[in-house]
């Protein structure tokens, strides 16, 4: 009977053993496809922008020409029409900077108080930022743009960063990681010992939400980097251009009357633009990735 109930064990063992090798290789083989899908963009974007005018005429796509001209690609893209790639550079900065940072300290502010605080209202207001996640920012792209206009606030950076600071989900996210990050034991011990709300929000809940403020630092980050809709129907001056329109109106310039064809330009261009946030992402992964692996670990 022993023997027979051993030789039963180590067939169990076998079939696991098997279907854990199948359950492994297809979902390696699912990430692997899921994986091409996303570095295919990016190789094309990078072989691309090594090639002239002609050389992306006459060379397959996924695949170097003969000539290689990416430096030279890089020294026109910032030369060209007096450098004004540079200029909308710093109008993407200026507007990331203030727009994401501002939406990110409001988000930071907002989630905290309604996770730690009791009003009258507070299902009320939830309901109201599920609702605005759930509305896509293009359809309330032409109603802000019609509000801008009556207040004369267009074709001005103000047009975009003022929208831009307005972040439900970002509030929402901070909302619920602050519910469970922040102890109201450990918030209740700082007001016995008389810190006043904004020294115990500074000092003992900013730095538990850490790992939230960089979530949401990246999602609008990138929200406000690759923003084109908004800043294209409020923006009129060319000067104040994001990088997103401003390579855009490279591109359709070949669609125009006596325009100059710039694919190579607009393609370098297109790669010279996700480099800052390939490296947000590197520099910022630690202090995420640490922080939700602490708050994985049970005190």
């Amino acid at each position: 009977m022993a023997v027979v109930t051993s030789r039963a064990r180590r067939s169990r063992g076998r079939v696991r053993h098997r279907i854990g090798i199948r359950r492994s290789w297809g979902l390696t083989l699912g990430t692997g496809v899921l994986l091409l899908y996303s570095l295919l963009p990016l190789v094309w974007l990078l072989v691309n922008a090594t090639k002239t005018q002609e050389g992306l005429r006459a060379s397959f796509g996924l695949w170097f020409a003969s000539d290689f001209a990416l430096f030279d690609n890089i020294a026109r893209v910032l030369t060209y029409d007096d450098g004004v790639f540079l200029r909308w550079l710093l109008n993407t900065l200026l507007y990331v900077v203030v727009g994401a940072g501002g939406a990110t300290l409001i988000s930071t502010i907002g989630g905290y108080g309604l996770a730690k605080f009791d009003f009258a209202g507070k299902k009320i207001v939830f309901a109201v930022i599920i609702g605005a996640v759930a509305v896509p920012g293009t359809a309330l792209a032409v109603p802000t743009f019609l509000l801008f206009s009556s207040a004369q606030l267009t074709n001005n950076p103000l047009a975009v960063i003022i929208p831009s600071l307005v972040a439900p989900f970002g509030l929402y996210l901070m909302w619920v990681y602050s519910t469970d990050a922040i102890p109201n034991d450990l918030l209740d011990a700082a007001r016995v010992d008389g810190a006043s709300e904004l020294r115990t929000f500074r000092t003992i809940g900013l730095p538990l939400l850490g790992p939230g403020v960089v979530t949401v630092l990246l999602f609008t980050t990138v929200s406000n980097w690759n923003n084109y809709f908004l800043p294209l129907i409020m923006i009129r001056n060319p000067d104040w251009y994001p990088l997103t329109v401003g390579i855009n109106s490279w591109n359709m310039q070949a669609s125009t009357a006596g325009g100059e064809a710039i694919f190579d330009l607009v393609i370098t261009g297109s790669l010279l633009m996700i480099i800052p946030i390939i490296a947000i992402f590197l520099v910022l992964q630690r202090y995420w990735q640490s922080g939700l692996a602490a708050g994985g670990v049970k005190q």
